[in-house]
Order: C-alpha cells, then structure tokens, then sequence
C-alpha cells in the first residue's frame, strides 16, 4: 500500500505502517551514521546530552558526498542497516520511532522495534543521485568534525522508502523470501 508520512514521526503514526507498505516521506529528519551512532551512544552511556532530541526521530544512516555547485547535498544513499544494530536498541529506547538504512538486520533489532514501537524503513541502494532530489534542504548540526559522517538536518519532500519492520515485529525480508 501507498502511503504519505510525515516527520517527525510519532510513535501513534509509527503503528499505522505494516511491513511492506510503500511509503513516500516529507519533513525533518536527522542523518547518522556509525561513527555518529558511536559518539552518540558513548555519551548516553555517560549520562551526557546529545546533540540532538531523539523524540520521535527518525534517522537515516546516511553520508552523503559532497554536494556539487546548484545542489544542497551529493549522493544520498542508504548504508548499510547492520552496521547500526548495536546501536539501535538504545537510540530506539531514547525516542527514535524510525530508522532508514538497507539491508537486513538483527533479530535484537527487530524485538526492540517492536518493543519501542518504532520502524525500519529501508531506502532504495545504489539509486543515491536520485534520493537526493527528494533532499531540499540539508544543514550539519553535531559532530562536524566526523566530516561526511556529521550529523545533519534533512528536509525531505516525498523520500521514497519502503517498511520492512513493524512495531509488530514483522519483517518484509522474510515474509517475501518465504514466497519464493
């Protein structure tokens, strides 16, 4: 099923997507990836403030290149999901209702979705030129020095992504490759 979501995604707005809907996202998301994830989930540990609210955030493991004269940001592509999963369970408990990524992820990962009521979307990889488009307007926020990896601020209008895990604990991956 298509469907038109906003960001900030609240957790109520998460529980309406199941497990394969299509879905076409507009508003302020936040990029990070593992090396932002690192430095994020080490000042959790130490009870310090992050740079950013994590309430009902949604982050996209995303490190964009360098944007070209005319362009708010390069390439914008997903990467890969799994490289988060350690990480995921705390960013979720934090108030993340949503992650963009690729690829599969951990069965942790999926209970804690569930669990926190949040989603994994995944974004289209290797089509990273073409999501940019969808990115009008892009602003570093924490961790400049992490250069590519810095977090940043998106506003997107129409990001095609797809829901592959639910706040049901279903998961669009093994539900298509049990058809096959």
């Amino acid at each position: 099923m298509r469907k038109n979501i906003t960001f900030p995604l609240t957790k109520a707005d998460a529980r309406t997507l199941h497990a394969g809907d299509m879905c076409y996202a507009s508003g302020t998301l936040y990029t990070a990836r593992d090396a932002a994830h690192k430095r994020m989930y080490e000042s959790m540990e130490r009870g310090e403030a992050l740079p950013i609210s994590l309430k009902d955030t949604v982050l996209y493991y995303l490190g964009p290149s360098p944007a070209k004269p005319g362009q708010v940001i390069g390439s914008a592509g997903p990467t890969t999901a799994s490289r988060m999963d350690k990480y995921t369970p705390r960013m979720l408990a934090a108030g993340v209702t949503g992650v963009i990524g690729k690829g599969k992820r951990s069965k942790e990962v999926r209970e804690s979705l569930k669990k926190e009521g949040a989603v994994y979307f995944a974004a289209i990889g290797g089509a990273g030129a073409l999501l940019s488009k969808c990115i009008k307007e892009a602003t570093v926020v924490a961790y400049e020095d992490l250069g590519t990896e810095a977090i940043r601020k998106l506003r997107v209008e129409n990001l095609p992504v797809v829901v592959i895990m639910d706040t049901e604990g279903r998961d669009y991956y093994e539900e298509v490759e049990s058809e096959v």
